[in-house]
């Protein structure tokens, strides 16, 4: 017979009962088979005793002064740590009144005095045997979980790594954009942070949001792969009909991307992706394209985009233009809120500004 405890050594039993004599037989015939007992002459030093120590089954008496066997099993049953731990009711109590009221309390089991210690002994060994069983079965299944989890992260990660190659390859069209897409991606996902933090758009952000806008923003320029190269990569400032041409990869990147949503209609990352590629250069004031979209009637996560994307580009050296340093950037950033950016969002950049001056410095190149 197996008697060792779901942890470590003989199993710990907890037996509780105000009459000495029960005590002291039930806790000699335990001891001779092998079992740890625990003798506990009331209620409330029983529910101590197992918040000390978890036993791994408790043999429970009903009759018992200031408080009954109901009432210390249902106080168990609250406690996250003990409700799966085994009782089992001893009790001079037959009435099936009694036995069922005991069952509604959380009891395992239901043993009548005057007992037959082979019956107690074959219960006993019969609910440990089903304890450590849940136990095990409840670590097989966590270390399932986990496994299950590792595998979609795996996969994950992968597609997200897959996705973010095709967004390098796009951007690698423009030599001077170097980690462009590495900086919006954690300044998207700062702003994003803050905004929860404090703003009236808290409770459209949760941390599903904020994922799903750090993975998607890369996307955002996607559409670039459609512009020539004589318009793109051209050192001078681009004539009205080039710079035209040049607004098309906003529609052409949305569109590119609406070929997956055909696929995925309910995944929120491509859904996302689709309106930053699509909106990112709208303004608040409905001055932007493609749509001319004013204030909120343009998705916030393309709004935050927006915020990101002019930042890192204000730092970023460009055939037409030298890289400004921070305080010139923010400067710009800060007196276009409310006409080019949400006030909300350049609210907090202003909160964040040393921040992402660290970030872009950090990541330069």
């Amino acid at each position: 017979m197996d008697n060792t405890s779901t942890y470590m050594g003989p199993a710990d039993i907890l037996v509780v009962d105000d009459t000495p004599a029960n005590l002291r037989l039930l806790g000699g015939m335990l001891k001779e088979q092998g079992y740890k007992p625990r003798l506990v002459p009331s209620g409330k030093l029983a529910i101590q005793a197992a918040e000390d120590v978890t036993p791994d089954l408790i043999l429970l008496d009903i009759m018992m002064p200031e408080m009954d066997g109901y009432e210390v099993c249902r106080r168990l049953k609250e406690n996250e740590r003990l409700r799966k731990v085994p009782v089992i009711f001893i009790s001079a109590l037959n009435e099936t009144t009694d036995k069922v009221k005991a069952f509604s309390m959380g009891g395992f089991d239901y043993v009548t005095k005057p007992f037959h210690f082979e019956e107690v002994q074959a219960r006993v060994d019969t609910h440990l045997k089903l304890h450590r069983l849940q136990l095990e079965l409840e670590e097989h299944n966590q270390h399932l979980e986990e496994l299950v989890r590792q595998q979609v992260k795996e996969i994950s990660d992968s597609q997200m790594a897959a996705i973010f190659a095709l967004a390098k390859l796009a951007e690698s069209r423009d030599d001077d954009t170097g980690k462009h897409l590495e900086r919006v991606q954690v300044f998207c996902k700062m702003l994003a942070t803050g905004l929860r933090e404090s703003s009236p758009y808290a409770s459209e952000i949760d941390d599903a949001f904020i994922q799903n806008i750090y993975y998607a923003s890369p996307l955002h320029d996607i559409g670039k792969v459609g512009i020539r190269d004589n318009i793109l990569l051209k050192p001078a400032k681009l004539t009205p009909e080039e710079f035209e041409i040049m607004k098309t990869h906003a529609i052409m990147g949305a569109q590119t991307l609406e070929a997956v949503r055909t696929r995925y209609p309910r995944n929120a990352f491509v859904n996302m992706g689709i309106a930053i590629a699509h909106y990112h250069h709208e303004k608040w004031n409905g001055s932007g394209y493609p749509e001319g979209l004013v204030g909120a009637g343009t998705p916030l996560c393309a709004r935050i985009m927006a915020v990101a994307d002019v930042y890192d580009a204000l730092r970023s050296r460009r055939h037409y233009k030298p890289a400004f340093p921070h305080e010139q950037s923010r400067q710009i950033i800060m007196q276009d809120s409310g006409s080019h950016f949400d006030p909300h969002i350049v609210r907090v950049f202003d909160i964040l500004h040393e921040e992402f001056s660290k970030v872009r410095d950090g990541m330069e190149g």
